[in-house]
């Protein structure tokens, strides 16, 4: 088995970061996003898309897409449960994963690849910066609700929604994004970068 990643793209790190979590072992191989390497055909054979990560398993067949490996480790390793243990925890666990991932994630990567993209041949665009900025406020304010005083994203211990919610973070901090004040979110990110979780 061996995922395929870039040590400093968010949806690899999220992968990465739940793997820690759960004291799962996979072997790692770099693509080297900035030098294009996504796009050579020894990548496009693993995913037509060019993205990461993709997980290979020992039979040589492929996941391509962050969620779907996450939620294949869970079937195989549900100790410690990280999608929650009953159909309400389960639900609310994806429901913020779903609000980090296409809320926050989503835009934070658009301003960066409108604004100064690390990849080649995308150039600057305003415009789309903008827009993906609009919604910011509302959305931190909500997700900074519904993690409120709890240790955890989700409450009371990890969740997929940790480390989604951790990958949007840190890509914000890495290419200088400035999100909107949000205290409860700040205190989140603090206390969660210091699990070793944090440093996968």
């Amino acid at each position: 088995m061996k995922l395929y990643q870039f040590p400093f793209a968010p949806n690899p790190r999220k992968v990465r970061v739940y793997l820690a979590e759960k004291g799962i072992e996979v072997p790692l191989e770099t693509v080297n996003l900035p030098q294009g390497e996504q796009s050579q055909p020894e990548h496009l054979a693993r995913n037509p898309l060019g993205a990461l990560p993709v997980l290979q398993l020992d039979d040589g067949r492929l996941l391509t897409e962050s969620l779907a490996i996450i939620e294949f480790f869970e079937e195989l390793h549900p100790d410690p449960p990280m999608i929650g243990t009953d159909p309400w925890e389960r639900a609310r666990v994806r429901e913020l994963e779903r609000m980090a991932e296409l809320g926050l994630l989503s835009r934070v990567a658009r301003i960066m690849h409108a604004t100064r993209s690390p990849l080649p041949g995308i150039e600057p665009n305003p415009a789309v910066a903008e827009h993906a900025r609009l919604g910011l406020p509302e959305l931190m304010a909500a997700l900074d609700a519904r993690v409120g005083d709890s240790p955890f994203a989700a409450g009371q211990r990890p969740s997929i929604a940790d480390c989604t919610l951790f990958a949007a973070f840190k890509l914000a901090e890495m290419v200088a994004i400035e999100l909107p004040v949000a205290p409860n979110l700040g205190r989140w990110f603090e206390s969660f970068s210091k699990r070793p979780s944090a440093q996968a």
